[in-house]
């Protein structure tokens, strides 16, 4: 079997477009569909065929070439033919691009199943169709263990025990709108006990999203619920204000001053945002505007990662980088290759 992933903003809640198709390699699907994508109109036979425009596809199939024969053959023509802005690699089971049409940046992959089977903790999660992950966190054997490094936001309290993961997919502008949303962690904290843990967090050590999420948390608010409705309400969440980087009291007051006195903004539904919490993990689909969708917020603790190893440790990679089978140490917010 051969998946096709589309990692994209224009994909709805998920951010993603997953086909399956029933060809052994990557170079059995192309060698199968040339003639017929070759024949017409390619953007609209890819449009057709994988349920989207995925940018510069069709390029492939406009050469006037014969379908390639071998690995190498595919190799070399999409290197020599295929329209990408930014990172194109090819091996024997796979293809992933990573390019952009000018506003944000978009990647796609076709995959075979023997990587897919060989490497779950890269796939895991791109693979997976739907925006919501699985609630349940029945007891696992081994305990979880991030697969790269992690922005560590808060010193253990004494006694805590676990820790919290968050994973916010969002972004600031076209050059890092894929891939460059770094893991945090909260060690000695569990998901039940976030809420407290970012109200006493130093907001200077907090992201612009997490800052905010800081400053809707109510005193009294024993989970991090609440607080992910009232985000939905929120306005600018990218926009940085000197008052939610306050003390939390005085922070809290002035955001919701800002709820009750702002709208919407710039498109954003809050009514098509979907939110779910459970005592091990919380997460959000934003929604954001019509034309670039939704942002995926994952909060979730270690007993829901070791539950799901394979999706949390894919999430992770998701986050973090555009290709899920690098292996490159680079810097942060600087795409390999």
């Amino acid at each position: 079997m051969v998946y096709f992933v589309y990692r994209s903003v224009y994909e709805g809640p998920s951010g993603r477009l997953v086909r399956h198709f029933p060809d052994a390699t990557v170079l059995d699907w192309f060698r199968r569909v040339w003639d017929d994508a070759a024949s017409e109109d390619a953007y609209k036979w890819v449009e057709r065929e994988l349920g989207a425009n995925v940018y510069g596809l069709h390029t492939i199939f406009e050469t006037g070439l014969p379908a390639p024969r071998t690995h190498n053959e595919l190799r070399r023509m999409l290197k020599e033919h295929l329209y990408v802005e930014r990172t194109l690699r090819v091996d024997r089971h796979s293809v992933r691009v990573l390019t952009d049409d000018d506003e944000v940046e978009l990647a796609y992959f076709f995959v075979d199943d023997h990587v897919v089977a060989s490497e779950p903790d890269r796939w895991a999660y791109l693979l997976h169709e739907d925006w919501e992950l699985p609630l349940n966190a029945p007891p696992a054997r081994e305990a979880f263990t991030p697969p790269g490094p992690v922005d560590v936001i808060t010193s253990a309290p004494l006694g805590g025990e676990g820790v919290t993961y968050a994973v916010l997919i969002t972004f600031h502008a076209t050059f890092a709108s894929v891939g460059c949303s770094w893991p945090k962690a909260f060690p000695g904290v569990r998901l039940p006990g976030l809420a407290a843990a970012l109200r006493a967090a130093d907001p200077d050590l907090l992201s612009g999203e997490l800052c905010a999420l800081r400053a809707l948390i109510a005193p009294g608010d024993e989970d991090i619920g609440p607080a992910l409705e009232r985000c939905n309400r929120w306005g600018p969440l990218e926009e940085w204000l000197p008052e939610i980087s306050a003390p939390h009291s005085r922070a809290h007051g002035h955001a919701l001053r800002l709820l009750e006195d702002g709208v919407p903004a710039d498109g954003r539904d809050p009514g098509r945002t979907l939110i779910r919490c459970d005592d091990h993990l919380a997460q959000m689909a934003i929604h954001m505007d019509e034309r670039f969708g939704y942002r995926q917020w994952f909060l979730f603790d270690d007993v829901w990662a070791a539950a799901h190893p394979e999706l949390a440790a894919s999430l992770m990679r998701f986050g973090a980088h555009w290709d899920p089978r690098c292996r490159r140490e680079h810097a942060r917010l600087t795409h390999c290759g």
